[in-house]
Parts: C-alpha cells; structure tokens; sequence
C-alpha cells in the first residue's frame, strides 16, 4: 500500500521538473532569437530564483542531516565514485573563475547592463560551492524519510542544472557562431547572408584591457561550465532515482586507479593528447586567414582524426575479441548509475551521428567537391563506427563481474623438513582451484602419500623413499605450472585491457578538446551549408555540438571507471 502513493509522487515530480524546464527552454529561446518584449535579463531571473530555491532546499537537507548523523543510513556504493567527485570538483572550480571573469565584466560595463547580471554570477559562485559540498557528502544517500518532499527538491536541481547547461550551451554557440560568420566573410562567401549577432553591451568600457581579458576569457572557459552541470545533473538524477529504493547490504568494492601495467596506452594516449592539441593550435590559428590556409587546416585536421579514430576503433575490436574468449556472467542487478551512463552513451552519441549522416549526405548530393571535402568522408564514416564500438565495449565493461579471489587459494601452506628437502602438505592449486581436493573424495592427497609412504618404508630402504619424494615434487610441480601459466594468461589479457582503456581515455579527452574549444570543421567545411542551406545546417549544428562535447567527457569518464574495474 506505501509503493502506490510513492509512485505518484514520483511521476508528479518528474512532470514538475520537465514543466520548469520547459518554461526555461522556451525562455532561453525567446531571448536568442530576440522576441519581442523578451530580455536578457528575464532569463537571468527565472534562473536566479530557481538557483535561490535550490539552495534553500540544499541547506534544509544539511540541517536535517546534521541532526540524524547517528541514524545509520543506506547507501549507493555505485553512485558517487571518488573519481567523479574529483572531476566535478575541477571543474567547479573553473566555473568559479568564470563567475569572477563575469563579475569583472559587469563592474566595467555597469553602466549600461541590468543589475541581475551582476546578480547572476554572484549566485551562481554560491550555488556553485555549496551543490559541491551537497555532492561530495550526500552523492550516495538512499533517502527513506520526506520521500516526496526530497523528490520534489532533487529534480527541481536536476532541471535546474540542465537550464544552467542550456544557457551555457547557447552563450557558447552564439559566441562560435559570431566568430564563424567573420571567417564567412573574409573567404568571400557571397551568396550566404550574414548577420553577425551581436549582444555586446551598448556603453564604452571603463578600462579597455580588463574588459578585452575579460570577454574572450569566458568563452574559453564555458567548456568546463557546461561540463560541471551536466555531471551535476547526472549525479543528482541518479539521487533521485535511489529515493525509497530498497538494497542489499552489499561489500564496496574499492577499485582505486593504478598507473602500473599500463604505461604502453598511457604513451600512446599522450601522443594523441599532444598531437591534438598542436593541431588545434595550428587549426585556430590557420582558419579564416584565406581560402588556402584555411583549405590545408581543413585538411590537416582531417588526416589526424582519421588516423586517431582508426586507431581507436583497432583498439576496441581487441578488446571485444579478448572478452569473447572469457567466459564471464553479467552483472544484471538493478543499478541507476550504471543504466544512466548506458542510456547516456548511447543517447548522445546521436549527436555525432546525426552530423556525420549530414556530411556523408552532403558529399554525396553536392555538385562540386573540393579536395579537401573528400576528407571528410572517411572521417565521418569512422566517427559512426568508432562510437559503436565504443559503446559496446563501454557497456559490456560496466556490466561485467569482477572477477572474484578464491579464498582456498590463500591457504596457508605447510612445510615440513624432511632429510633435507621441503615437502608441501597441502593439494597443489590446481586440485583446489577446480573443487577436486583430495579431502573431498575422503582419500589422502597424492602429496601425503609420498611423504607418508616414504616414512612407512623407510626401514625397508631409503631408494622407495627417494622416488617417493621425487614422483610427489614432479607432480606438484607439473600442478603448479599448470595454474600459473593459466593465471599468466588471465594476467596478460587484463594489461591489454587495461591498456586499452587508458589509451582510449586519453583518446576521447583528446577528441573533446576540439569542439569545445572552438575547432569545429562542420562549421568551417562550408559543403553542407551549401547542400542544406546556411541557417537550417547551423541550427543542426548547434543542437548536435553539445551532445557530441558531452559524449566524449563521459565516455572518458567511462573509460576511467572501465580502467580501475578491469
């Protein structure tokens, strides 16, 4: 009778947050596409009240929590992970810089901005902290008292973080847009028309190298803005998903990063790393400079991620082919952290999808193919494939077992003296490995036999208890061979795995750099703006760009996890 009305207060809460998250949408909206009577300055409101209710529900629930310390409470052991409190906690940080970047800017510009953004980053560096603290103390909680009021609470800053995202998104995606018409116009294309849109605040600045530092500095660092909210909406998610659950009392198992073993992906992965951002470098530099410079860092882009992506996609299908030789179960138990980053792979990776189908369309309709579009064929193809099998591989990593100790492999082994040599008394590890101890039959095992027998005979002459000895060693010898080199063989296919992961980790942190700092060849190929039009491409673009951003930081994520498990 208490699962019912739980129920409803579930369904009741996610349809409060997608109506507040779609009156926010539909704000933002209103305001980028500058409808009438809509201003930046409403936006900013409703996302500063919604921060305000966050915060207060945040420090009720810290109060509460103070007061019920001595209660034992029930906890996620899959949610929350060390690691990813870590990464949320960088990036934080950087949103914190970004904040004061923002302040800074509203100070120099105050005479002609709205107050509420000065407001807004001052609230926002607030919510920022304590959603942190919130994070790292309550990221694991299971919560069985006030569930409908805490529902209500928690998807409240699901949405929340998601609108913050959203503006983030589209602040970021206005600014790249901008910079993309310039290009436009220095190549000469005529038969596009361009509008520069333009927010700029309509006042001079009070000192003219602060403001300069300041406005290009926030747009380098909203990458790791919009990061840190969709890991906090995806941790917060995953605490509202555990509201009333009921666990089993469960052993953590503490699965701590280890640099040993891995140092061959590592290497290969730095050199992606570098070698990625040297072409970002040279990419930012080169586009929009002529028609020629930017032609060759089209193509050098192009060459690199092929390169890149080939190697990647080598990578994964070793790693499935190891796992097809294990014989190992699944783990099907009912896990909300683990079914969101499933669902999460999959579902953003059709961001890229989506504007790989664009180009291969593209190539194949247009009228004329400069060189350096044919590029981009492969390079779109091996992006559809790298993230399937990636996916897979992802997927089936997180749902793999661990593999677990056997307890009578850690037996003590007992040694006796005798006449100079030292005999085991215990079955050899292949006996105990596959349940065929000798204890178990009711017979002495074949190693008490030498030892017994030679005792037994020894009045009869000390040759029988020699080849006793040397038939018992043989055959505890050929035993632990056996084992050994199996448990070298399962050591082995673990380093490659976990080589791979760490490559391509390293991979995909390398393949997040260039979207989000501005390298973006969908813009600057000009093909598909040609085939489908200038503004319905770049409106795809926008809406598939973040996904496509977010895909490879949680995949890197997923990849870490992958590393530590393995």
């Amino acid at each position: 009778g208490g699962s019912y009305p739980q129920k409803n207060a579930e369904i009741l809460s996610s349809q409060y947050g997608i109506n507040l998250f779609l009156a926010g949408l539909l704000l933002t909206f209103a305001w980028a596409v500058h409808a009438v009577g809509i201003s930046k300055s409403h936006l900013l409101s409703y996302l500063i009240t919604l921060m305000l209710i966050q915060l207060l529900w945040m420090l009720w629930y810290l109060c509460r929590s103070c007061t019920q310390r001595r209660l034992i409470q029930d906890k996620d052991t899959h949610a929350g992970a060390r690691w990813l409190k870590c990464g949320i906690t960088l990036f934080a940080v950087i949103t914190l810089i970004l904040d004061s970047f923002k302040i800074g800017y509203y100070i120099d510009f105050s005479n002609c901005l709205s107050p509420t953004e000065g407001i807004f980053p001052v609230t926002h560096a607030v919510h920022t902290i304590l959603q942190v603290y919130f994070l790292w103390c309550h990221a694991k909680d299971i919560i069985q008292s006030f569930k409908t009021l805490e529902r209500f609470g928690v998807i409240h800053s699901v949405f929340t973080n998601l609108l913050l995202w959203t503006n983030g998104v589209l602040t970021e995606s206005k600014h790249q847009l901008n910079e993309h018409k310039e290009r436009l116009i220095t190549l000469g294309f005529g038969n596009i028309t361009i509008v520069l849109d333009d927010h700029a605040p309509q006042c001079n600045c009070t000192t003219t190298t602060l403001c300069s530092i300041f406005s290009q500095g926030i747009y380098y660092l909203y990458p790791f803005n919009i990061e840190y909210h969709i890991l906090a909406s995806t941790m917060l998610y995953v605490l509202w998903k555990n509201i009333g659950r009921k666990v089993e009392c469960q052993q953590q198992h503490k699965t701590p990063f280890k640099f040993h073993g891995i140092t061959v992906g590592m290497i290969f992965g730095l050199i992606v790393l570098t070698s990625t951002i040297a072409i970002v470098v040279v990419y930012l530099i080169q586009i929009g400079r002529s028609k020629i410079k930017s032609e060759l860092a089209l193509t050098m882009f192009y060459l690199h991620a092929i390169f890149v992506l080939a190697l990647m996609c080598t990578a994964g299908i070793v790693a499935l082919l190891i796992y097809r030789l294990e014989d190992r179960s699944l783990d099907n138990s009912k896990n909300p952290a683990r079914k969101l980053d499933a669902e999460l792979l999959v579902g953003t990776a059709a961001g890229s999808w989506l504007l790989s189908w664009g180009s291969i369309l593209a190539i194949i309709c247009a009228q004329a193919h400069p060189k350096y579009t044919w590029y981009n064929l492969p390079y779109s193809v091996l992006v559809i494939i790298e993230k399937y099998i990636q996916n897979l591989f992802i997927i089936e990593s997180i749902h793999r077992e661990q593999e677990k100790v056997n307890d009578d492999i850690k037996t003590l082994r007992i040694v006796t003296i005798s006449r100079g040599s030292t005999l085991s008394l215990t079955p050899s590890y292949k006996e105990i490995y596959n349940g065929r101890a000798a204890g178990d039959s009711g017979e002495i095992p074949c190693l008490f036999k030498g030892s017994i027998s030679g005792r037994e005979n020894h009045a009869g002459g000390d040759a029988k208890e020699e080849t006793s000895q040397e038939n018992s060693s043989v055959m505890h010898s050929a035993s632990d061979f056996s084992f050994y080199s199996r448990n070298s063989v399962t050591n082995n296919k673990r380093r490659v795995l976990k080589n791979i992961a760490a490559f391509l980790f390293l991979c995909n942190l390398s393949l997040w750099i260039p979207p989000a700092f501005g390298c973006r060849p969908e813009y600057d190929n000009g093909l598909e703006e040609i085939v489908f039009g200038f503004e319905p491409w770049i409106i795809v673009v926008n809406l598939a760009m973040p996904f496509s951003i977010f895909y490879r930081m949680h995949s890197a994520a997923s990849l870490f996890e992958v590393n530590c498990k393995t």
